[in-house]
């Protein structure tokens, strides 16, 4: 039977020796299996994450849990699996503590400092209780495309926050959720090594797509050790379909390229190998 590990010493570990997890967000079933199978061939443990917005496209929080754990059934999966909420408002991050997700990242970074505080210790005295990890965000990510690359965060919110008994912080140093642009000026290192020296929290890095690899393992190094990855593999998937359909593997009526399962494939084994190497320079290691 299928068992979520909450991570909380699996990223204590990655921060202590310098390596980091990723945290994969999943779409549909497809994503779910192409995850589910590099973290099995690599035998390394994973963080399966849901968006809102993906939740409620798969049926909601209910549906991808059930789906996620009949998976690890189906796949005998042996290596730790973390499911979180990813970017939850409360009450999403209520019914995920209730349905048994093993971390929920609560997203309150438009709601005032004081609101914010509030309703992330409310979630993690609940959270806490029944074995729960929670992550919070302090700053502001960029959106797609954004110049702006949010608002960095403050290391006085740091403290306050790790004082709460948050599990993990992600915080806002300049990295965006989406495709970088162009003239994006990087991470900001420094901002990251005050608050890498003020608490001592696996920190996380949200918008890992896109981010040269270099600063990555940079910002590892000091301290971040879950790193957020969606946009990467979302990009991948779309260029293998895109050269199944223009190949016209799918007109292949012998074969029947027409079939989903045959025409997801490519994209599907686009992910699994992109998720192999990024388990590789992030520096995950295999479990004893």
């Amino acid at each position: 039977m299928a068992y979520f590990d909450n991570g909380n010493k699996l990223f204590d570990d990655a921060r202590k020796n310098q390596y980091a997890i990723g945290a994969y967000n999943i779409n549909n079933l497809e994503w779910t299996r192409a995850i589910l199978r590099a973290a099995a061939e690599t035998n390394t443990p994973v963080l399966i994450q849901v968006s809102m917005g993906a939740a409620k496209y798969m049926g909601g929080y209910k549906f991808v849990k059930d789906m996620v754990e009949d998976q690890m059934d189906a796949m005998e999966i042996k290596v730790p699996v973390i499911l979180n909420l990813d970017h939850g408002d409360y009450d999403a991050a209520i019914e995920c503590i209730n349905l048994g997700y093993s971390s929920v990242m609560f997203d309150g970074h438009k709601l005032p400092i004081e609101e914010n505080y509030a309703k992330t210790k409310e979630i993690v005295q609940l959270a806490h209780s029944r074995g729960i990890a929670v992550e919070a965000e302090i700053g502001k990510v960029g959106e797609n495309q954004d110049t702006s690359s949010g608002e960095l965060a403050d290391v006085e919110d740091a403290m306050a926050f790790a004082a709460m008994g948050v599990d993990r912080l992600a915080c806002g140093i300049g990295n965006i959720h989406g495709i970088y642009p162009a003239n994006w000026p990087g991470l900001n290192f420094d901002r990251l090594q005050e608050i890498a020296n003020a608490i001592d929290i696996p920190l996380v890095l949200h918008g890992g797509s896109g981010i040269p690899r270099e600063q990555v393992q940079k910002a590892i190094s000091m301290g971040i050790a879950k790193v957020n990855i969606n946009t990467e593999f979302q990009l991948a998937f779309q260029d293998a379909t895109r050269k199944y359909i223009e190949n016209e593997l799918d007109l292949n009526k012998e074969q029947k390229g027409y079939d989903p399962r045959k025409l997801l494939l490519p994209g599907t084994d686009a992910i699994t190998a992109k998720m192999k190497d990024m388990i590789e320079w992030l520096g995950t290691p295999a479990v004893a």
